[in-house]
C-alpha cells in the first residue's frame, strides 16, 4: 500500500493512518506502535567481532602457506625463520584489522550525522523526540536545514523543497506539494512525498510518517546491499591463483630433491636413516625459503596507503581489499543530472554601478576578491556593491555555516540562495 499513498490526498491518507492532522498521536498509541514496529532505524549485518575480523584475514591462500611454512620451520629446527613468519603474518593481519576498524568508526560517525531528533506531534503539543521513536501516523514538523527522518507523505507545504540527490540523483531541490496524484509516477516524481535521509533546503511544513526502518526507500537499498554476497577482488583473486601455483611449485621442489637424493644414496649403497631424515630437512627448508614472507605484507601497506589516500578525499573504503577494485575499474557511468558535482553554486560575476564586476573563490568557503577589469576593488568605496551585498545577505534564508572537524563550509537551505550568503561573506557582511 505504501507505493499508493501519493495518489490519495491528505485526509484520507491521515485518516488510514489512524493519525489525526491537529492532534497527531497520543503518547500512548505511539509507544504502543513503537513496541510493535520496533524502532525507525536501518538494520545491517551485525557487526563482525574483533576475532572475527582478525580470523578473516587469515582467508588469503597465500597467509595460509606462511603459516604452514612458520610451522614447519619450527619443526625443522629453523626457530628462528619460523618466529619472523609469523610476526610478519601477525603485523599483517594487524594492519588490515587496524584499517577497516578506523573504516567502521568513519561510518559510525556518518550515521551519527543523520536526524538524532524530530519535532513531532503528539496529543496536540509540539515535541522533540529521537527520531528512532518516530511511528507510522507520527505528525511531523519540517523546517529549512532539518533531514526527513522518516518516509513521509507533504500534509502542509509553505515553499517546501527538499534536496533528494543521495536518493533520486537529481542535484536540483525539488519542490515540494500536498496534492494527490492521479497516475502512477516514479520515485523521484512523486512531489507529495518526502524521504528518509533527505534534507529539507528551503521553506517549512507538515508530513505524516508513512514508512519507517527498513521500510522506508532507503531502508530497501539497504536491505539489498546486505543482501548481497562478497565476492574476491581481482587482486584477491590473482593472489590466491599466486599462492596455489607456488604451494605446488613448493611442494614438487621438495619431492624433487627429496626423490633425487634418495636415488642417489641408493646408488652409492650407503643411504643411513639419518641421511634420509636429513635429506627430508634439506627439501623443506628449500620449499620455505622459496616462499616470499614479506609479499602479504607488502600488499596489505600498499591497500593501506591507497585506503589512506581516499580518505583524503572524503571517500571511506570500508573493506581494505576494495581498494584495489578501483584500480581496475575502466569505465564510470554516470546521468546528467549532475550527481557527481558537489551540489554547489557559487556567485562569479556580479553588475553594479552600470558594470560587470569579477568574484574570486570557490564553493561555500566566504574567501575571495571583488575585481573589475582585473583591479581589486575596495567594497566599502562602491556604494552600489555594497548596497547589492546588503540585499544578498539579507534577503535570504539560507544559513551559513563551518564545518565538521575543518572539513570546510556547508550551507543548511537553498544552494542559490546559499550563494548569494556566501558572496556577502566574502565583503565581511
Amino acid at each position: 500500500m505504501n507505493g499508493e499513498w501519493y495518489q490519495k490526498n491528505s485526509t484520507e491518507v491521515v485518516e488510514q493512518l489512524g493519525s489525526d492532522l491537529h492532534k497527531g498521536l497520543p503518547d500512548i498509541e505511539a509507544a504502543q506502535r513503537l513496541e510493535k514496529n520496533g524502532p525507525n532505524e536501518l538494520k545491517g549485518k551485525p557487526r563482525a567481532t574483533m576475532l572475527e575480523r582478525l580470523l578473516a584475514q587469515f582467508k588469503d591462500f597465500l597467509v595460509l602457506i606462511l603459516v604452514a611454512a612458520s610451522v614447519v620451520s619450527a619443526f625443522v629446527g629453523e626457530v628462528t625463520d619460523s618466529l619472523v613468519i609469523v610476526a610478519i603474518v601477525i603485523l599483517n593481519a594487524a594492519l588490515g584489522v587496524f584499517q577497516e576498524s578506523k573504516a567502521e568508526k568513519a561510518m559510525e560517525a556518518l550515521q551519527k550525522m543523520a536526524a538524532p531528533n524530530s519535532k513531532v506531534l503528539r496529543d496536540g503539543t509540539i515535541q522533540v523526540v529521537p527520531s528512532r521513536e518516530l511511528v507510522v501516523g507520527d505528525i511531523v514538523l519540517l523546517e529549512a536545514g532539518d533531514y526527513i527522518p522518516a518516509d513521509v507523505r507533504i500534509l502542509e507545504s509553505m515553499n517546501l523543497k527538499v534536496e533528494e540527490a543521495s536518493l533520486t540523483g537529481e542535484s536540483v531541490p525539488v519542490e515540494k506539494e500536498t496534492v494527490a496524484m492521479d497516475h502512477e509516477a516514479s520515485l523521484a516524481d512523486r512531489h507529495n512525498m518526502g524521504y528518509m535521509g533527505t534534507v529539507v533546503t528551503y521553506g517549512r511544513g507538515r508530513a505524516v510518517v508513512i514508512g519507517t526502518g527498513m521500510d522506508t526507500e532507503i531502508g530497501k537499498i539497504a536491505e539489498m546491499i546486505d543482501s548481497f554476497e562478497d565476492q574476491s577482488t581481482p587482486l584477491q583473486e590473482k593472489l590466491a591463483e599466486f599462492g596455489k601455483i607456488l604451494g605446488i611449485l613448493c611442494l614438487a621442489v621438495c619431492a624433487v630433491v627429496f626423490v633425487l637424493g634418495i636415488y642417489q644414496g641408493y646408488r652409492d649403497g650407503n643411504l643411513t636413516t639419518d641421511e634420509i631424515t636429513l635429506l627430508f630437512m634439506t627439501a623443506v627448508s628449500l620449499a620455505v625459503a622459496a616462499i616470499p614472507e614479506g609479499l602479504p605484507a607488502v600488499v596489505t601497506i600498499v591497500l593501506a596507503i591507497g585506503m589512506q589516500r581516499m580518505v583524503k578525499k572524503n571517500c571511506i573504503v570500508k573493506k581494505l581489499h576494495a581498494v584495489e577494485t578501483l584500480g581496475s575499474t575502466t569505465v564510470i557511468c554516470s546521468d546528467k543530472t549532475g550527481t557527481l558535482t558537489q551540489n554547489q553554486m557559487t556567485v562569479v560575476r556580479l553588475y553594479a554601478d552600470g558594470g560587470l564586476l569579477e568574484v574570486s573563490g570557490e564553493g561555500y568557503t566566504p574567501e575571495g576578491v571583488f575585481s573589475r577589469d582585473g583591479k581589486l576593488l575596495d567594497v566599502a568605496a562602491e556604494p552600489g556593491l555594497a548596497l547589492l551585498l546588503q540585499g544578498s545577505a539579507l534577503c535570504n534564508d539560507a544559513i551559513l555555516q563551518t564545518g565538521v572537524e575543518d572539513k570546510g563550509w556547508r550551507i543548511a537551505g537553498d544552494p542559490t540562495e546559499g550563494a548569494l550568503v556566501v558572496v556577502a561573506a566574502k565583503a565581511g557582511i
